[in-house]
């Protein structure tokens, strides 16, 4: 047997650890949330019914939803020293910088920080939750030159994220929409900022510093930014008749297209049905039939020549859109919903934890020395204690 390890570039087919809060389906390609799918609770569920459930690991009672949403919105008014640099930054950072920072100040300020019991996560992560759609709204209303907006303890938490950023109760189909795409982000396994969470909470780091590296993680337009890429290329692309030539020349350039593949899914992402019968309410309703165009027409080319199916960043990208979201805003979205997947893999590992600490295949000089170095002899005998030792 050779002794050279077999190296799984990306860890990818490597399986770290168990997990009871979602897996993929392959038989039924479906992503199950503690077992249900999730197209079945987008349909049925409440986004913070969801929360609830990857949180405690069963959909609530009435009695406990009530709880969950009266916890949830007393926490939402936006902190003003959280405003006063959101201020500073817009700009001159991307958004997700800034969310990054407002979560860094959030866990600095808070004198729990270091408090890992259960009830002590929950209670920063429902916190967090309550606090993220006023910080995002902000960021948005700022680049545009507006100021805050109160929230509103009348109105669920989709509805009351489109009323803290456009100012007004949001249409049914806008946000039916908007809760099923937060419904749909909101847990997905083992992906990059997930896995991050989880090697930092590894360390018996605080709450907040894993939920910061995860952001740092979702920033990347090979994870959470490629909801920003897909609309940027529908910008690029401008009309669905100008696809066949677009196409031609990315291909040609070897550009990466996002919007499209997945390491999970087989025979497409299983999210993508749902969310895209949320976009089709959506273009129906903002009487945007062009939007339907290009996008139909980019995945019938991309599918044909490449054999590689949407992911979910690929309809809701437009989704966003046609909402009225700048696209930069697009990836704070994400960490807003994807801060209730985070969490219930923070409380997973630190319920059975051991450090994430891999190997490496070292490949670089072999063993070399510094012309003229003598070992101290303490240095000497330290190493001869620890050879002792070692036995």
């Amino acid at each position: 047997m050779s002794d050279t390890p077999e190296i799984k570039k990306g860890l990818a087919g490597v399986t770290v650890d168990h997990t009871a809060v979602s897996k993929v389906n392959v038989d039924t390609n479906s992503l199950l949330y503690r077992g249900y799918p999730v197209q079945e609770l987008a349909a049925m569920r409440s986004f913070e019914e969801v929360v609830y459930l990857l949180w405690y690991g069963e959909l609530p009672t009435a009695e406990q939803l009530a709880q969950f949403q009266r916890i949830e919105r007393s926490h939402r008014t936006l902190d003003p020293a959280i405003a006063r640099v959101i201020d500073q930054l817009v700009g001159t950072a991307h958004p997700m910088d800034i969310v990054r920072t407002a979560v860094s100040m959030l866990g600095a300020s808070d004198p729990t920080a270091w408090d890992s019991e259960p009830h002590a996560i929950l209670d920063k992560a429902l916190a967090l939750f309550a606090q993220l759609p006023g910080i995002v709204a902000y960021i948005q209303r700022c680049e545009r030159g507006l100021g805050a907006i109160a929230p509103r303890d009348d109105l669920g938490y989709a509805a009351n994220f489109l009323w803290m950023t456009f100012g007004e109760e949001p249409h049914p189909v806008a946000r039916e929409a908007f809760d099923v795409s937060m419904t749909l982000y909101a847990e997905h396994s083992f992906n990059a900022s997930t896995f991050t969470a989880r090697v930092v909470t590894s360390t018996l780091s605080d709450y907040y510093s894993a939920v910061v590296a995860a952001i740092g993680a979702l920033k990347g337009p090979l994870h959470g930014g490629a909801n920003e890429a897909v609309m940027r290329t529908f910008e690029e692309i401008g009309d669905a008749s100008r696809v066949t030539g677009w196409l031609d020349e990315a291909l040609g350039a070897k550009r990466k297209i996002m919007g499209f593949g997945h390491r999970v899914y087989k025979r497409g992402d299983s999210r993508v049905p749902t969310m895209h019968a949320a976009l089709d309410t959506l273009i129906a309703h903002y009487g945007r039939p062009d939007i339907a165009d290009l996008y139909d027409r980019l995945e019938a080319e991309f599918v044909a020549r490449k054999g590689i199916y949407p992911n979910l960043d690929y309809p809701s990208g437009p989704a966003y859109h046609l909402i009225g979201f700048d696209t930069a805003i697009f990836t704070p979205i994400f960490v807003a919903s994807r801060v209730a997947g985070w969490t219930a893999h923070i409380q997973e590992q630190l319920a059975s934890n051991a450090l994430i600490r891999p190997l490496s295949a070292y490949n670089g000089p072999a063993e070399r020395h510094i012309e003229g170095y003598v070992a101290d002899e303490r240095a000497i005998a330290a190493a001869t204690r620890q050879e002792e030792l070692a036995g």
